[in-house]
């Protein structure tokens, strides 16, 4: 068993620290008081073609595996960026696994290199306010019409989109009541964004505002049979082939977030000094650190596990929501204890970590909250009573 990372993972981890360098905590608080989306980090990341490493080598990609994707945002979100940083890359990395996996040749030759080059943004239209986490009531609504579609209804929390040019869409093309199963008949699609049919509102949130996050309505968008994912019906199955890697990688880069956050107060406890000591020698700022590192550290050997374990092709299901669960409540923790050590200068936006603090609390709601996981787990693993 070997725990290392190897020269390949250590090469990907080093670049990422390298770029991340150019942009301090004073850029990233402009992106994110401004809601501006940092394009010029965007680009340094795309010109060296961190974009496309999921993508297979025959479309322009690099084609590695989670376990690449997962170091490399690792590392950016252990850099001042934090989560808006890793948000800014992650949906171009991840958003069009469904494509990869399901999509017809003639998609993925269409979409799969510009996508890896970072010329084509694509958001995520699944969740709905109605619908919450039971997927299977969403309401948006393809009907057929010619030899296409015609799509009607609502998306929450796009991220994204209004930098996107496409959506990978989410709709009912067959009633609920008339499916065998609730989560048939619904139908995935890599719809255009066409201004003409669709409205994008922005939603106010708590932080990680460099990256939007959106309300998207649309009326009669007309999608193309070709941009169909998959199979008409399969679309919730489609999308499962990127949940697991996504809840991954979204540990992943929790673990970064804690641990920018325990760098900086860790450095603050040594040079801070109150009552002619270092603050850090109290063992009520020291202990709490120390439990951090601890944590965190538990918290990247299991999602590097979870990555191992998918890439083998092994079902990582648990994993990779254990990984999730394990490493929002870690980050939290940390950037939590880290405003504590800077006291009442940790409320004030010129010392960041009020910036992570705010960040990191989104790992434990987003994609699926962590109260969702434990469902997960308490029936799927431990074979307990379904509980909703």
């Amino acid at each position: 068993m070997d725990f290392s990372f190897g020269p390949e993972l250590e090469s990907i981890r080093d670049a990422a620290r390298r770029l991340c360098a150019r942009f301090d905590d004073d850029y990233w608080s402009a992106r994110d008081e401004g809601h501006e989306f940092p394009w010029e980090f965007y680009d340094a990341f795309a010109e060296q073609g961190w974009i496309g490493i999921l993508v297979p080598e025959e479309y322009g990609g690099a084609g590695l595996g989670t376990l690449h994707a997962g170091a490399l945002l690792n590392a950016v979100a252990a850099t001042a960026g934090a989560q808006n940083a890793a948000s800014a890359l992650h949906l171009s990395i991840f958003g069009m696994a469904p494509v990869i996996h399901h999509g017809s040749e003639e998609l993925k030759r269409r979409t799969l290199p510009p996508t890896a080059s970072g010329e084509l943004h694509v958001s995520f239209g699944v969740t709905e306010d109605d619908a919450g986490t039971d997927t299977s009531r969403i309401r948006t609504f393809a009907r057929r019409s010619g030899d296409g579609f015609l799509v009607t209804g609502k998306k929450v929390w796009n991220t994204k989109a209004q930098q996107a040019q496409k959506i990978l869409l989410l709709a009912r093309t067959t009633p609920r009541e008339e499916c065998r199963r609730p989560l048939e008949g619904m139908t995935l699609f890599l719809a255009d964004l066409d201004p003409a049919h669709t409205e994008i509102r922005e939603i106010p949130k708590l932080g990680r505002n460099a990256v939007n996050s959106n309300e998207v309505y649309f009326e009669d968008l007309p999608v193309s049979a070709a941009d169909v994912v998959g199979e008409v019906g399969r679309g919730f199955y489609h999308l499962l082939d990127g949940l697991n890697p996504e809840r991954i990688v979204l540990a992943a880069e929790a673990v970064g977030i804690g641990r920018r956050a325990l760098e900086v107060a860790t450095r603050y406890a040594k040079e801070r000094v109150v009552f002619d000591r270092p603050i850090g020698q109290n063992q009520a700022v020291a202990h709490p650190l120390a439990e951090s590192l601890s944590e965190l550290e538990a918290a990247d050997l299991l999602w590097q596990k979870a990555a191992w374990t998918f890439d083998r092709g092994e079902e990582a299901g648990a994993l990779a929501n254990m990984a999730k669960l394990r490493a929002s409540e870690a980050s939290f923790t940390a950037c939590d204890r880290a405003l504590q050590v800077f006291g009442g200068m940790g409320y004030a936006r010129e010392f960041h970590v009020e910036r992570y603090w705010r960040e990191s609390r989104l790992g434990r709601i987003a994609p699926i909250s962590n109260e969702m996981v434990r469902n997960y787990l308490a029936e799927h693993v431990l074979g307990l009573p379904r509980s909703h």
